[in-house]
């Protein structure tokens, strides 16, 4: 890995992100640019301020939706931060891997707000370019001039994984030396919010959203919707030396696979989540004892925190006690096909820095979650080898391992 992008709630770029989440920062508020009818959740971790022509001209900007504008601001700060001269480079050899769970739902939502309001022909010839989640790929590629795989995944929560490890097995098998692989997600609209709030997947801790977002807790009530882009260049370790790129970590494990247990509710037993994370170490050589961390999916809900936890003591035994865990997302809000993307950009930076940012609002550990949380602080401790967790609805699980980089 030799570039990280990240537009989140709490930073753009990966600097201010990474410093944020160090110091514990919150995200998460009552939102103020979304039209929330009588939804019963008024909050979530949105970014303000987010101006698109940063990265796109003021036309472009007003024919694509806020997802890709994301998508768009995120692979321009990798790639510059991996200092890509892309327009030197072979562009058959260059791939855009970029998930999204909902794609452009806002334009969807506000398409069907206009033709039930003043009839079909006043719909925007923009609409299906704006809202099919594979225009993100195609923005960026388009961009960079990459001409080389390009895929959409959309697996829920578990995208940004999947598109990270299909993207590493391309890369393996020689069809691409780069790939800019992540997710992107704009879906803090009234329609997603009544949507989960209906399941009663979401915290409704309205008087106070900023104690709502609280993996591990005992009093967790439901995940906080966010938004964001993370976006990471993958780069072939031999086309990586030879342009003296400065590189992050190895992705040496990948683990899918799918509980095909219930369309929402994680498998109880973890047994889908334990695979997905033994098959990333067993193709990383890893054992137990080698994992220092994990930063896990962790979503603040009452069955996929304890699943998770039950899935990582059943996984490292006796050596859980020792591996340090910690969620991203109590400070960022669910950022649902972005997620993995933007945690997997902290997490990396532990690699670097030595840091392992806190949980916040973990005031009670969950008895039922017997793992090693990081609670309200920082922690300072090595870190050499480290898994990334995101789990979907759907039963979708995906695990990438990642290790410190030796020549």
């Amino acid at each position: 890995m030799t570039g990280l992008g990240a537009v989140s709630p709490i930073g753009i770029g990966k600097t201010e992100y990474w410093n944020a989440l160090k110091e514990g920062k919150n995200g998460v508020a009552t939102l103020t640019t979304v039209d929330l009818g009588d939804c019963p959740v008024r909050f979530g971790a949105e970014i303000r301020d987010f101006d698109p022509t940063r990265w796109m001209d003021n036309k472009e900007a007003k024919r694509s939706d806020r997802v890709i504008h994301f998508a768009v601001a995120a692979a321009d700060l990798a790639v510059e931060d991996a200092r890509l001269d892309t327009a030197s480079l072979d562009p058959h050899r260059i791939g855009v891997y970029i998930g999204s769970g909902q794609g452009g739902i806002g334009t969807t939502f506000s398409s069907f707000k206009t033709m039930m309001e003043k009839g079909s022909r006043r719909v925007s010839p923009f609409f299906i370019p704006m809202m099919i989640s594979n225009m993100s790929t195609a923005y960026v590629a388009i961009k960079h001039h990459a001409q080389g795989p390009n895929l959409c995944v959309i697996t829920a929560c578990a995208t940004s994984i999947h598109s990270m490890g299909e993207a590493y097995h391309t890369i393996v098998r020689d069809d691409a030396d780069i790939i800019l692989a992540g997710g992107t997600e704009a879906a803090l609209q009234s329609i997603s919010i009544a949507g989960f709030a209906a399941m009663k997947a979401v915290s409704t801790r309205n008087e106070e959203p900023e104690r709502a977002s609280r993996p591990f807790d005992r009093d967790r009530d439901g995940f906080v919707m966010g938004e964001g882009a993370g976006v990471l260049v993958l780069e072939e370790l031999e086309h990586a030396r030879k342009r003296g790129a400065s590189i992050y970590a190895e992705l040496v494990g990948y683990g899918t696979t799918c509980d095909a247990s219930h369309i929402t509710a994680p498998d109880p037993t973890g047994e889908g989540a334990v695979r997905a994370m033994r098959n990333a170490m067993t193709m990383a050589k890893w054992q137990p004892e080698d994992v220092d961390y994990i930063n896990a999916h962790g979503t603040s809900t009452a069955l996929n925190d304890k699943m998770e936890a039950l899935a990582i003591r059943t996984l490292l035994g006796d050596s859980a006690d020792r591996c340090y865990v910690n969620s991203t997302k109590s400070m960022i809000g669910h950022c649902l096909g972005a997620a993995g993307a933007l945690e997997t950009v902290a997490a990396l930076q532990s690699i670097e820095e030595g840091i392992l940012h806190p949980t916040i609002n973990l005031e009670n550990l969950d008895p039922e979650c017997p793992i090693n949380v990081v609670q309200e602080k920082a922690v300072e401790a090595p870190v050499s080898r480290l898994l990334v967790n995101n789990f979907g609805f759907g039963g979708h699980n995906g695990v990438l391992a990642f290790q410190r980089f030796t020549e």
